[in-house]
């Protein structure tokens, strides 16, 4: 009797064992789906591919921290306002503007200016796009630029600097941003820093997170 219970008690405890196991293995396989779930829920980042005459730069958009900013940018995209632009203003080691003048150098008219953003947190680094402004900080409208280096004196400082916009960042073509910034300038009607070359914007258009 005493062998016979001491056995059923055994296999006893190696079928529960078996069945912790056999639920610990379906437990894993419902928390991988579920992790999935999480990240099919997260939006996807809107991304707007500039093509150029000298290349393609994508850019991808942060709209959390700078929502007027990219609204007003997704805006002139969808519109094509920016198609058929070019990059008028070009200092190497510096940035390369564009998104207001065509070829011929005639300023396009654009929309009401928005409001500065720039205390979002997001710097004027390398690869960072802003919104172009005049001295008045809430004057930015359709012209932007991309950062080719470090640009600490951009920055929001509070009570010191109010700083241009950083509103996303470039995902590739920085290649292009370079050769861009490479290109020989002089002055048009007025203007320094003019490609002598037009670099044309011939489409901007947004490619991912729709």
């Amino acid at each position: 009797m005493n062998r016979r219970f001491l056995l059923c008690t055994f296999l006893a405890v190696v079928v529960l064992g078996l069945g912790c196991d056999n639920e610990a293995e379906e437990a894993g396989p419902q928390t991988k789906e579920t992790e999935s779930q999480t990240k099919k829920s997260e939006p996807e980042k809107k991304m707007v591919k500039l093509e150029t005459s000298m290349g393609d730069i994508v850019v991808e958009l942060n709209e959390e921290a700078a929502p007027v900013t990219v609204k007003n940018f997704l805006t002139y995209v969808e519109e094509g306002f920016y198609d058929g632009t070019i990059f008028h203003r070009v200092i190497n080691n510096f940035m390369i503007q564009g998104g207001g003048f065509t070829e011929q150098m005639v300023r396009k008219p654009a929309k009401p200016p928005i409001v500065n953003e720039a205390s979002n947190g997001l710097k004027n680094i390398r690869d960072s796009i802003a919104m172009a402004r005049t001295d008045d900080p809430n004057s930015a409208t359709s012209q932007f630029f991309i950062n080719h280096k470090d640009n600490d004196p951009l920055n929001y400082v509070e009570n010191g600097n109010p700083g241009y916009a950083v509103f996303g960042m470039t995902v590739e073509g920085m290649d292009v941003v370079d050769a861009i910034a490479g290109v020989k300038t002089t002055v048009r009607m007025g203007m320094p820093d003019v490609p002598a070359e037009p670099v044309v914007i011939k489409s901007a258009k947004v490619i991912s997170g729709q």
